[in-house]
Parts: C-alpha cells; sequence; structure tokens
C-alpha cells in the first residue's frame, strides 16, 4: 500500500525550525547548569545542523483603544 505524504506548510515548518532551534539551545544551557559538556556541545551541533529558515512573518494591525481585554 503506497502512503502519499502531503508537503507542509511554508509557515509551519519554519515555527517547527523555530521551536526545535529553541528547544536545543535549552538543552544545551541545561547541560552546561549541570555539567554534562558533553551532552552540550552535542546540542549545540544538533542545533547548528538545522536548516536555516526564513523568519515568520507578523502582520501588523492596528490596536483598538477599545478593545475589551477579556
Amino acid at each position: 500500500m503506497s502512503v502519499a505524504i502531503e508537503p507542509l506548510e511554508a509557515d509551519t515548518e519554519t515555527g517547527d525550525h523555530s521551536a526545535l532551534r529553541l528547544m536545543l539551545s535549552y538543552v544545551e544551557s541545561e547541560c552546561l547548569r549541570i555539567g554534562a559538556t558533553d551532552a552540550a556541545r552535542h546540542a549545540a551541533m544538533a542545533a547548528s545542523l538545522m536548516p536555516k529558515g526564513v523568519a515568520p512573518q507578523v502582520e501588523s494591525r492596528p490596536r483598538s483603544r477599545n478593545a475589551r481585554l477579556h
């Protein structure tokens, strides 16, 4: 049985990559904090090997002065 894989949208992929880079930087800093320098180096290497994507663009909308907060 053949399964077709649908391509991901660019925004989702960029967001996923950004989240993974953030997680790897956290792992690296926590490893350094507990003294696991080899593990920290591996996390940094994994982050450096990730593809560099285009940063997601955020739409700026004018804020309404009468906007309700809740």
